[in-house]
């Protein structure tokens, strides 16, 4: 990954989605050559000189204190997930950087897969920060029949949505489904910018999909750790599922994630009908 690049391209994507009035600043008439906030508007909103700021979105973060990434994080009205990003990417940007990060791992602890047996009412599975599929319980490997059907391992959520056709059908609203994967990745290589399994992962998705492209030139990042997921199954129809994704301090770099539905509701009688199906289908490990 270009530091320099991933910096620039971050501060001014996010510069330009921002208004002078979203800002609290006066609207001036005329004509504004630029989209979103003027640099200096930046600047001046984060307490720092134009000069610094310049400096700063032409990629060079090495040096910036917290409180300079606090104020240019204010100013740009940065989310939470978005303002974690622009630290990694200051971190990234020292001269000597903190040690590396260990590659998201590929295998699941025989305790984790433990818990996975023990639960038997709700599709639950282990992922990396990949989003490799690396372990499931009975009903999620029901669940996600359409996209184990692909027999190359492991699965992944990311390749299965920008280069499977059959992904269309199953994520009721694909759309958001392959917003949400793209922005995940992108903040993950700010985690982890020397993964090289993610940067094969990304470079296969950019040279293949031009869906993927598009979402990755957006550098949006985003948290996943709780919501709704719409997905339609072959075999027993729509489910309107919830989903908490739970990081496992003693096992870094993995995330347990647990499907439910609220009882008597049409998704809670479909997940009856999976694990039904599941019983007399032969689902791979």
């Amino acid at each position: 990954m270009d530091n320099r690049a991933e910096v620039r391209e971050f501060l001014s994507s996010r510069r330009a989605r921002l208004t002078p009035e979203q800002a609290g600043l006066p609207a001036y008439g005329g004509n504004r050559r630029v989209k979103g906030l003027r640099r200096e508007e930046v600047a001046m909103l984060a307490g720092v000189s134009i000069d610094y700021y310049v400096r700063m979105e032409r990629g060079n973060l090495a040096g910036a204190s917290d409180s300079v990434l606090d104020g240019v994080a204010r100013a740009l009205q940065l989310d939470e997930a978005e303002r974690e990003h622009l630290f990694d990417l200051a971190r990234a940007a020292e001269p000597t950087p903190p040690r590396r990060r260990k590659p998201s791992p590929g295998t699941v602890p025989s305790s984790v897969l433990e818990v996975l047996d023990a639960i038997t009412e709700a599709p639950a599975w282990v992922r990396n920060a990949r989003h490799d599929h690396l372990a499931a319980n009975r009903l999620a490997l029901a669940l996600y029949a359409p996209m184990l059907a692909d027999p190359r391992r492991p699965a992944n959520t990311a390749r299965f949505i920008y280069l499977d056709p059959a992904s269309r059908e199953f994520f009721t609203d694909w759309d958001r489904a392959a917003d949400d994967i793209a922005a995940m990745l992108r903040s993950e290589a700010g985690r982890n910018p020397h993964d090289k399994h993610l940067i094969e992962l990304i470079g296969e998705l950019s040279t293949r999909s031009e869906d993927f492209r598009v979402r990755w030139a957006a550098h949006n990042v985003r948290f996943h750790r709780t919501g709704h997921k719409k997905l339609h199954h072959p075999a027993v129809g729509d489910l309107d599922l919830n989903f908490e994704a739970l990081e496992l301090p003693s096992h870094p770099g993995l995330t347990l994630l647990v499907y439910t539905a609220p009882k008597n509701t049409p998704t809670a009688d479909n997940l009856k009908l999976l694990a039904a199906w599941s019983a007399t289908t032969n689902q791979p490990a």
